[in-house]
């Protein structure tokens, strides 16, 4: 204990002796005060460490204390104790361990296998979806105490290792009569890489269609060149760049990308900080491959940081059509910064700014309300500025699509119905009935599929909180503290006999929602994530759109150009 307590005033020590390295005059209020605060934290700790009534632990209680002090600048600020692997993982989209997606699932209390990787060793050691961890190494993966966030992590930390080594994996999975088999597997761990296209392909005889997951690896727009120029000796002469949902990743992998159509030489995207050190300008430095194929790029609330810098840039510079929903808004550039004991922090240190020269940031988190909420910067406190052919842009709110498509609304029955894992169920019911769905362009969820889903509802007693029910319940307890409901008691009668329960009814009503994730869900099992992509395209507003303009040139050269007056 003695020793665990110089080490730590060691610690405490060296980040004194750093605060005085600042240096402060009588009159320079700020480094007295940082000082101080370093000061009067030290005092703190060593008072709680050595009186509490109780044995702290002082790392969980210093690491959340960090924790809490950067809670008060941005999401994106994190530190990373010296066993946490999260930030090599993002900054390389690579790491050890068997390459599959696991999480709690609730009907088990146990963590399932939601999804194996393909071509990485869950899935060729032939783990599927549905099977339920028993064991890792002659390990129980349960623990009563942890919560099913806790639970996950704690079997990802087991299912993780160097290359190499072995994972011996005990699971149950499920059978066609509801019960479990147990099974182990002996898998070699492999280097997981994130598959930053995991599909690419013609949608019709002239446009070509290229999904970006991530930019978080390294060299992924090599991939997304060899994709692209795969597609165009494939006939391509248009193509479709799908951002939507990726939460971005390395900024020069792009710049790299953008510059793949516009020429050599072109600022794309400059970062400005505190500190001139933080001020950078991205340029292309390479010649480009294409200039003249139109391009589409479809976007979504999802799209953000690296995959704004993608479609924003290509907006600014006038060279693609941006379809879809407004993007995340994330114009802030994160740092990585090596702290004692091996530990690191992610910090925001810049703006980045798009050729226009807006920022797209959507969030002041320096700005926060009395209650520490924060909100988005509303649009009337935007700014205009201008692409290169003078159309008008705003900042702030992330990147407004060209072509805006009006997204339907989520039926209420469709989040139970997925986090109840009704919908992972019954993919994994219908693979054991299916060994083969022969091509993804083919596979179609009929009505007799349809109708053993809710079959299985039914059996299963499913149900859900209707908004509806909630908001009425609501409204009687206003009107009958009002005083109305004595007057309103047969219309309250009425209205609750018209809004009762009826789960065949609203199936049905919700058929054309429930039916398409159903068949993404089946189709993943079978053809991983590519396939899943492919299904989600076959109804596809966004696409529907890019495809309309992409093969109408004079209508693409519109939306590209400002109107004479």
């Amino acid at each position: 204990m003695r020793k665990k307590r110089n080490i730590i005033g060691i610690c405490i020590g060296a980040f004194l002796l750093g605060g005085m390295l600042f240096g402060f005059s009588k009159g320079d209020d700020r480094n007295f005060q940082i000082v101080k605060s370093i000061d009067v934290f030290n005092a703190v700790f060593k008072e709680l460490d050595m009186f509490y009534v109780d044995s702290i632990d002082p790392k969980e209680v210093v690491e959340y204390g960090i924790n809490a002090m950067l809670a008060k600048t941005d999401p994106y600020t994190e530190y990373y104790p010296e066993e946490d692997n999260t930030l090599k993982e993002m900054t390389t989209g690579k790491f050890g361990g068997i390459g599959s997606v696991i999480r709690y699932y609730s009907p088990r209390k146990r963590v399932a296998i939601i999804e194996p990787s393909e071509g990485h060793p869950a899935a060729e050691a032939g783990l599927k979806a549905g099977d339920i961890i028993l064991e890792i190494n002659g390990k129980e993966m349960v623990q009563e105490d942890r919560t099913p966030n806790e639970m996950t992590s704690f079997v990802s930390d087991h299912l993780r290792g160097d290359p190499g080594t072995l994972c011996v994996l005990k699971v149950e999975r499920p059978t066609s009569d509801s019960t479990y088999v147990p099974m182990e597997f002996k898998i070699t761990r492999g280097t997981i890489r994130t598959n930053p296209v995991p599909y690419y392909g013609m949608l019709n005889d002239s446009v070509g269609y290229i999904y970006i997951s991530t930019f978080s690896v390294e060299g992924c727009s090599k991939e997304i060149k060899r994709a692209f120029i795969e597609l165009k000796q494939q006939g391509a002469t248009s193509m479709v760049f799908d951002v939507r949902g990726n939460g971005g990743g390395l900024l020069s992998e792009a710049v790299n990308v953008v510059n793949f159509f516009v020429p050599k030489g072109k600022e794309i995207v400059t970062t400005k900080g505190k500190f001139k050190q933080m001020d950078h300008a991205y340029r292309t430095t390479n010649e480009p491959i294409d200039l003249d194929i139109p391009l589409a790029v479809l976007v979504d609330g999802g799209t953000a940081s690296a995959s704004e810098i993608l479609s924003g840039s290509l907006q600014d510079l006038d060279r693609a059509v941006i379809i879809g929903n407004r993007t995340y808004g994330k114009g802030l550039v994160q740092t990585l910064r090596d702290l004692p004991y091996n530990s690191s922090m992610k910090i925001t240190t810049a703006k980045y700014y798009i050729p226009s020269g807006r920022c797209v940031q959507a969030i002041d988190y320096s700005k926060r309300n009395a209650d520490g909420s924060i909100a988005r910067t509303p649009d009337s406190l935007t700014n205009v500025f201008y692409t290169e052919a003078g159309r008008e842009v705003r900042d702030g709110g992330g990147i407004r699509p060209d072509i805006e498509v009006k997204m339907e609304k989520t039926p209420n029955i469709l989040f139970y119905l997925a986090n109840e894992d009704m919908i992972f169920d019954y993919a994994t019911l219908y693979v054991l009935k299916h060994p083969t769905i022969g091509k993804v362009e083919d596979f179609q969820l009929t009505d007799a599929d349809y109708a053993d889903f809710k079959a299985m509802l039914k059996k299963r007693n499913f149900t859900y909180d209707r908004q509806s029910e909630s908001v009425l319940k609501k409204l009687k307890e206003i009107a009958e503290f009002e005083g109305y409901m004595e007057n309103s008691s047969e219309e309250f009668a009425a209205l609750e006999k018209k809004l009762q329960h009826n789960l065949d009814l609203e199936l049905d009503r919700f058929a054309k929602e429930i039916k398409p994730l159903l068949a993404e869900e089946i189709v993943k099992r079978y053809y991983f994530e590519r396939g899943a992509v492919q299904e989600t395209l076959k109804d596809d507003a966004d696409l529907k759109k890019a495809l309309e303009i992409l093969q109408q040139p004079d209508a693409y050269k519109n939306v590209l150009t400002v109107a004479k007056k």
